[in-house]
């Protein structure tokens, strides 16, 4: 029988990495068909390097430089060698908080994806359960998009949905979607995981 292909991912975080952990564990556990070589992340004390080296997946802390939102030229260039050198073809944004442009975008065409804890196009940006919260939703949840070159805007994967409660605070809500991510962001991946294995059987 001929052994089916795991997709090589490569995940980019720059936080706890919570979306991280259950990608890691799908794949440990035999559900996800995907093989993580490698976890980048752009804050050296970042908690997702822990997690890596705890699921022993080769792990990196690339200095971002001066910027704030996004990656010097030259840094994101060295992000592109990094990913290739380690054969990844899906990238997977997990918190990571810097907006990619040309040299990922074009190494990578429609093969970087991110997960948004909103229903978007609603509350693009930072904290967007509690932007949710203020403008006084009924409905919010969490989305995974392909990236490009603006904030949480590619084209829509998949949603999830979740009720905000009447008694809900940011933190509850926020807990609620994390929730949903973690269900919602695997389950995406396997089905890029399926049309890559199928096409290597």
């Amino acid at each position: 029988m001929t052994q089916i292909k795991h997709l090589p991912i490569g995940i980019l975080g720059s936080g706890r990495g919570s979306n991280c952990r259950a990608i890691l564990e799908r794949i440990r556990s035999g559900d996800l068909g995907a093989d993580a070589r490698l976890v980048v992340s752009d804050v050296m004390e970042a908690p997702i390097l822990d997690l890596a080296r705890e699921f022993g997946v080769a792990n990196v802390y690339l200095p971002p430089g001066r910027f704030r939102t996004r990656l010097e030229p030259e840094t994101e260039e060295q992000l592109v060698q990094m990913l290739r050198d380690a054969g990844v073809e899906l990238v997977v944004l997990a918190g990571f908080m810097r907006v990619l442009h040309e040299p990922m975008l074009k190494a990578f065409p429609r093969r970087i994806i991110n997960i948004h804890p909103s229903l978007l196009p609603k509350f693009p940006g930072l904290e967007a359960w509690k932007q949710a919260l203020v403008a006084g939703e009924t409905v919010t949840g969490c989305t995974v998009h392909y990236v490009d070159e603006q904030i949480d805007h590619g084209r829509i994967l998949a949603q999830k949905e979740v009720r905000v409660l009447p008694n809900d605070t940011a933190e509850s809500l926020h807990a609620r979607i994390q929730t949903l991510e973690h269900e919602l962001y695997p389950a995406v991946i396997g089905e890029f995981c399926k049309s890559y294995g199928g096409s290597g059987q």
